[in-house]
């Protein structure tokens, strides 16, 4: 129970629904972990629509959520002194005197305060929370100059995990930088490297899962990782975690590449994606496997290759489907081979680096947890 008198939101914020009109100003999203971003900096194309008379406008220190996602986390508060302007889907609001906006938005941020709006949201398929619901909210509220020392306390533990996220963004450039001090850019061999057909360094081979339908529970459930391509485009290259098993049967309808193998996607969204396995897992034929030949090349190297011709793999999928890439694209995908020696040295600071992100991520872990733990302590008035 909080020190703090819990009180609905109601009477100390107010909706607010101005609209640009004719105006011209700057068109913002809000992003579950960046907060307010300009939409042009994000998205590759416009995204919004050409006729923005009826977004609403957003002043300084105003905080704007999206009523379907609030729940994961899409609420801001705007830091631009300029403000800017939002979706109209987006619900505005303006503290008032007796509530700091970014003390209510840590509270929108905490567990609790999620809890409470999974509580509030309404809805039988998507959830939403409309301006109403937010009223309704009951928050913790300390006297003003006591929400302004928990503010300044919470920011002090928020900007070291920035920091952190800074920092792991540097560590994450590391390795294509490594790649192209070495190297040379793997995706035009610009040091002249000799080069081979990918069928010559490695073996191909389509994975396999016969049934239809393809979620005929008869084939799960079993000791055996099974894994499709979404599995591959999350792994951040290593591959030892899976969401599916196979039984007995399910076993004999599909194929198991062995660990060091690296699997590609060759279909849908996640086309050309690619991992290496770290232990023996079975593959859906939406998944090629390539088992490496030593003499040729070191798998982690091989990997780093395919990962960075992505985007020349995604031009030569047929139109059709961005469906497909078939074998005999990907056998005669000519890929730079620099000397086994330098490779070997690749792969020694790649490990490295690894490493280093595994102590990072770690690092991360800690501080958010301190970060979720020091919400829960302000809210319970122990701050």
């Amino acid at each position: 129970m909080s020190r703090w008198p819990i009180i609905p939101l109601k009477g100390h914020l107010s909706e607010v629904s101005e609209r640009v009109g004719r105006s011209s100003t700057e068109i913002l999203s809000v992003t579950n972990t960046a907060g307010f971003v300009r939409s042009l900096d994000v998205f590759d194309k416009q995204v919004f629509s050409k006729d923005m008379s009826n977004y609403k406008l957003v002043k300084h220190n105003d905080i704007a959520y999206n009523p379907s996602r609030i729940n994961v986390g899409s609420v801001a508060r705007c830091s631009l002194s300029g403000g800017g302007a939002v979706s109209p889907m987006y619900v505005v609001v303006r503290c008032r005197q007796s509530l700091h906006p970014q003390y209510l938005l840590y509270y929108l941020k905490s567990d609790i305060g999620r809890q409470h709006i999974a509580h509030r949201c309404v809805g039988a398929v998507r959830f939403q929370l409309r301006y109403t619901d937010l009223e309704q909210l009951e928050i913790p509220l300390p006297p003003p100059d006591a929400q302004n020392r928990i503010v300044r306390i919470i920011d002090e533990t928020d900007e070291l995990r920035r920091l952190r996220a800074e920092a792991d963004g540097l560590t994450n450039n590391l390795i294509p930088a490594l790649f192209l001090e070495m190297f040379g850019d793997p995706t035009a061999n610009t040091t002249g490297l000799p080069t081979a057909r990918l069928g010559d360094v490695g073996k191909l081979q389509r994975g396999r899962f016969t049934p239809r339908p393809r979620n005929d529970p008869s084939y799960f459930g079993g000791p055996y990782p099974f894994i499709q391509t979404g599995d591959i485009s999350e792994s951040c290259g290593l591959l030892s975690t899976w969401r599916q098993t196979l039984n007995d049967e399910g076993k004999a309808v599909s194929k198991e590449f062995p660990a060091g193998t690296i699997v590609l996607a060759i279909v849908g969204a996640t086309i050309g994606a690619t991992a290496i396995l770290q232990v023996p897992m079975y593959c859906t034929d939406s998944i090629v496997g390539i088992q490496v030949d030593p003499k040729h090349c070191f798998v982690e190297y091989l990997e780093f290759v395919l990962r960075a011709r992505r985007p020349l793999l995604l031009a030569q999928a047929p139109d059709a489907a961005r469906a497909n890439l078939n074998l005999e694209i990907l056998r005669n995908l000519l890929i730079p081979l620099p000397p086994l020696e330098f490779q070997a040295k690749f792969v020694q600071q790649v490990s490295e680096i690894r490493d280093l992100k595994a102590l990072q991520a770690s690092s991360r872990r800690r501080l958010d947890d301190f970060f979720q733990s020091l919400l829960h302590r302000a809210f319970q008035g122990e701050l």
